[in-house]
């Protein structure tokens, strides 16, 4: 995994998520099916009902018509006030997508939920709970669930608990398949920084053998497809900064390939 590329990961996202359903979908055995889902990011609370609400607001401006304005007045105002910055009030909620694997001839039942964590999934807050009542409900329903996390800041939301966790499988990156049948244990896969992402299995139905998800080359394909070798900028830090033998070894790296001087 590219640390550089974390700060992009809304559009590698969605990218990931189409690659892999498209990788998945020629492994599948008849009767099931890879689709992408999506949902929305919910941060507000409950919506109110503003016609029954009434305002005070801290400073009233009125129109009194049969005032006198001194001449040229409004002129003189604009000309003495500072120039503010105009920025955006209106911010779109993250858009989420996940990839589903349904048993069409089983009324379409979900199989297998594959999800790549969002920075909206690790952060407190409505967002995160909002992930944490769908896993909970994934894993009542015994849908095999397989969570990647490739990113490095945030907080633990994996099915696994972090106490039990060894730490070569925390960091930096952590990947988590918990079988809807075997829900009393999780399969843990280390992914370092300095190896290539590794090849997971996908389970699907009891009967039949799972399928490999091969992260490396998603991964690869996003970064070419997304030009990010115009828009990364390897002569600053990532964020969350890189520490120890992982800054040194990508410091390194970046050097050998003429990235920084």
């Amino acid at each position: 995994m590219n640390p550089w590329l974390e700060s992009h990961w809304g559009d590698i996202h969605t990218s990931l998520s189409t690659y892999a359903r498209d990788q998945i979908q020629s492994q599948l055995p008849a009767g099931l099916r890879a689709r992408v889902e999506e949902y929305v990011t919910v941060e507000a609370d409950g919506e109110s009902d503003l016609r029954s609400t009434r305002f005070a607001p801290d400073v009233r401006i009125v129109e009194r018509p049969d005032a006198a304005y001194p001449q040229n007045s409004g002129r003189a105002a604009i000309a003495d006030a500072a120039e503010p910055v105009i920025v955006s009030r209106l911010v779109e909620p993250e858009t989420l997508r996940y990839i589903e694997i349904v048993d069409s001839a089983d009324g379409h039942r979900v199989i297998t939920s594959i999800e790549f964590l969002s920075l909206s999934n690790k952060v407190a807050g409505k967002c995160r709970e909002q992930y944490l009542a769908k896993q909970k409900k994934m894993l009542a329903g015994n849908v095999n669930l397989v969570e990647i996390d490739l990113l490095r800041a945030g907080s633990w939301v994996l099915a696994a608990p972090q106490s039990e966790v060894p730490a070569a499988c925390r960091w930096p990156y952590r990947i988590c398949v918990v079988r809807g049948d075997q829900q009393h244990v999780a399969a843990m896969y280390a992914v370092p920084l300095q190896r290539p992402l590794p090849n997971i299995r996908i389970p699907l139905r009891a009967s039949d053998p799972e399928v490999v998800l091969r992260l490396q080359p998603l991964l690869d394909m996003a970064y070419v497809n997304g030009r990010y070798c115009e828009d990364l900028d390897y002569q600053t830090e990532p964020t969350p900064p890189l520490a120890g033998p992982d800054a040194i070894w990508a410091d390194q790296r970046l050097r050998e390939q003429g990235l920084r001087p």
